[in-house]
């Protein structure tokens, strides 16, 4: 089995279809082009070297280093208690990422969140307090 092996570089050195190539990509995901095809035609690269790159070359986010914290929640199991949380996390000014639900047993669910926090939203504490406060929540707490 080939050893996988990744680089960080910056784009300005690389030839200009991985950029293309990752401007496809975003097209497709935003919605903004249909197919690969159509992807490929606006970004201005071939269809042929966007199949050849695409699934090797990808965006570095480096806001997703030490941004990135998951709260371990457990909500009482009635109406709205989850979307208190979200907006809550919304009010905060964390970027949701993902949201994961257990099946509600014994009147509890098991909730996993996992969220963007930057320079602009309250810290890793202050969202821990104020989740804490919202009516619903048993317990939360950083993972």
């Amino acid at each position: 089995m080939e050893e996988l092996n990744y680089l960080l570089v910056d784009a300005k050195v690389l030839p200009e279809v991985f950029i293309k190539v990752i401007q496809a990509k975003m097209l497709l995901a935003k919605g903004k082009a249909k197919n690969s095809s159509q992807a490929a035609l606006m970004a201005g690269v071939s269809r042929s070297a966007y199949y050849k790159y695409k699934d090797a070359v990808h965006l570095y986010d480096e806001r997703m280093g030490d941004n990135l914290v998951t709260f371990g929640l457990t909500l009482e199991d009635r109406p709205g208690v989850l979307s208190n949380v979200l907006g809550a996390l919304y009010k905060a000014g964390a970027n949701i990422i993902t949201v994961n639900q257990n099946i509600p047993v014994d009147g509890v669910a098991i909730v996993s969140v996992s969220a963007k926090v930057g320079p602009e939203s309250l810290g890793r504490e202050e969202i821990l307090q104020t989740l804490n406060a919202l009516d619903g929540i048993v317990e939360a707490k950083a993972i």
